[in-house]
């Protein structure tokens, strides 16, 4: 009787050993590989975004089905901080001469989209800056076998995430 329950167990530890991990592996690799495009295609986004000095509709949507080619679906959020029209403004104190603070606002996703639907194009001036972030919302095959084998990941967790961002070179306006 203890041979056999030992054979049973043997059996079962060999079929996980052959099949589970090797599949945890290759599901790993392959969120190693999305991860890495992903964050390929938000670098060059934002650095073609800082060289041209706007967002086009076209250029945002080529981001997103190049993104979406890794056959997950994901999260975009842009935003921009501009910078204000008078940030060179001098100072009302007694230095005169002193020259104020920069300040800038900051614009995001729907009101950049808003304005690329309605002008085609999101203009931005010298001195911007330009943030994206990427975040996976469904769940990968990795997070699956995780969950199933390890119960450590959550709702709220993601997988391929990537961030890019940087200062506009030019005026797009």
């Amino acid at each position: 009787m203890g041979d056999s329950v030992m054979t049973v167990i043997a059996i079962f530890l060999s079929a996980v050993l052959m099949f589970v991990f090797p599949l945890m592996s290759t599901a790993d690799r392959s969120d190693d590989i999305s991860q890495q495009a992903v964050q390929t295609a938000t670098t060059e986004f934002v650095d073609s975004i800082r060289s041209t000095g706007k967002i086009t509709m076209d250029k945002y949507e080529s981001f997103y089905e190049t993104i979406a080619a890794t056959g997950n679906s994901f999260d975009v959020e842009m935003r921009v901080q501009v910078l204000d029209e008078n940030s060179n403004k001098k100072t009302t104190q007694v230095a005169s001469a002193k020259v104020g603070e920069n300040y800038s606002f900051s614009e995001f996703t729907t009101q950049i989209t808003e304005q690329m639907n309605k002008e085609g194009a999101y203009k931005l001036k010298e001195g911007d800056i330009v943030s994206v972030t990427v975040r996976n919302t469904n769940k990968t095959i990795s997070q699956i076998l995780k969950n199933f084998m390890y119960k450590v990941t959550g709702n709220g967790n993601y997988n391929i995430a990537a961030q890019h961002s940087g200062i506009v070179n030019v005026n797009g306006r």
